[in-house]
């Protein structure tokens, strides 16, 4: 079975690099860089996962509906759509390395932004603020995705893959606990619909102070990574490949196994992230687990977790069952956990929301990389095209918020339990392996 196609070389410590060129098997330093690789996705899915606690404190600073705070994650997940073709540009010209640190650096300016939002007290100022934070973790996905699959066997690229998604997941336990003690700790107790004019301005930027100093501690540290990265730009030969054009994108598409697999990232994401926006929310619900703000906040890495242990054990099932067979599977158990959900109260219906991320946890890998069968030296356009997919984070959650706000949040389950159904369908179209000439 074809996956990636050839991995580049590495470079040797003790052969001049001028005398190298890129082959078929990877060096030991491959291992070296698979390690800064995983931080890359350790990182990304951290800051990505900070969303979830962010909602809550600003729908309470700003009084907004389900609907409205979704537009956190639709200002978030857009970038994906305009800046994964120009990320796929970027590396075309500049190398997987060298964007990485591009990627870095724009996420460090996105959370210094944050400091301009909060001194104007102004709920559109945090999107924009959003917006160029999620502009960098695009760039660096779109690097982070075909790298890892590269540096290794392609015919264990689904493993490897999944492998790394479990440091995605690490982020996603870990950021998400420190930010509800950090920032949902803080929930006001002044009701803003009291104040009005510039004392709710102030009120707003002082209560916003938290997100603020958290997010400028976060771009320090993505500096200093930027800079390790930059350290390691000469370690990989890369072959020089067409600069991926929209034409060469659309012909991609029509691809049947590659156009039904990005559309089932835009479900998935979408899903995923409209479940994990609304758990804290949905833990406060009375006939759940009626949890204050920061109780309820704690147990979003419960969700995210789930998500880290599931790729942990499913790296190691993707080398032993069909991918697609697997990729249903999960999907089947998403949908029993949602009716469940919906349909049970207290304990039960919390936590059998929370278990979603088990299932959850080996999706996103395997479909990128069943749809990104047989693509060979356009690995990265791919990658740009199925990162284009994930603004599904931005139309679905506003969708779910929606609902919520009209029917109640056990009801809106029925949004994302939608988008599982596309994807178990796609588990069972791609259960066998892509024959290739």
């Amino acid at each position: 079975m074809q996956t990636h196609g050839t991995p580049p070389a590495i470079r040797s410590s003790a052969t001049d690099s001028k005398s190298e060129a890129p082959t078929a098997s990877v060096p030991t330093q491959g291992g070296h860089l698979r390690i800064f690789v995983f931080g890359l996705f350790f990182i990304f899915g951290g800051i990505t996962s900070l969303n979830d606690v962010v909602i809550p404190k600003l729908k309470s600073l700003f009084t907004l509906s389900y609907g409205e705070v979704m537009l956190v994650q639709s200002a978030f997940f857009a970038a994906y759509f305009i800046i994964s073709i120009p990320a796929a540009k970027i590396v075309q010209r500049f190398g997987y390395m060298r964007t990485a640190v591009i990627g870095l650096l724009c996420m460090a300016v996105g959370c210094l932004l944050f400091i301009p939002a909060s001194s104007s007290g102004l709920f559109i100022t945090f999107l924009a603020a959003l917006f160029v934070l999620a502009s960098g973790i695009t760039i660096v996905q779109v690097v982070a995705n075909p790298l890892i699959s590269m540096l290794g066997n392609p015919a264990t690229a689904h493993s490897r893959l999944t492998f790394a998604q479990a440091f995605n997941s690490l982020g996603t336990t870990i950021f998400p606990y420190v930010g509800s003690i950090l920032i949902l700790g803080s929930l006001a107790t002044i009701d803003p619909t009291t104040l009005s004019g510039e004392a709710l301005t102030a009120f707003r930027m002082q209560a916003t102070q938290v997100i603020v100093h958290s997010y400028v501690g976060l771009s320090i540290a993505l500096v200093l990574i930027a800079a390790a990265v930059w350290s390691q730009r000469k370690q990989l030969v890369e072959p020089i490949s067409e600069s991926p054009s929209f034409r060469h994108a659309l012909q991609l598409i029509r691809q049947k196994r590659f156009g039904f697999g990005a559309a089932c990232i835009f479900l998935y994401v979408g899903a995923e992230v409209a479940i994990g926006s609304l758990i804290v929310n949905y833990l406060m619900q009375s006939d759940v687990l009626g949890l204050g703000a920061q109780a309820a906040g704690k147990h979003v890495p419960y969700y995210w977790g789930g998500a880290m242990v599931g790729r942990f054990i499913g790296a190691y099932l993707l080398k032993v069952l069909s991918p697609g067979k697997v990729l249903a599977g999960a999907a089947t158990g998403v949908l029993l956990l949602l009716l469940l959900s919906a349909n049970t109260t207290g304990l039960v219906s919390g936590y059998s929301l929370l278990a979603i991320g088990l299932c959850n946890s080996i999706m996103f890998p395997t479909i990128f990389s069943l749809a990104c069968e047989g693509l060979g030296e356009r690995a990265a356009e791919g990658s740009g095209i199925i990162c284009m997919a994930i603004v599904g984070g931005a139309v679905i959650p506003p969708l779910t918020g929606i609902a919520g706000d009209h029917v109640g949040l056990k009801f809106a389950l029925i949004i994302p339990a939608l988008c599982y159904l596309g994807i178990l369908s796609y588990g069972v179209y791609a259960r066998r392996p892509l024959q290739t000439a």
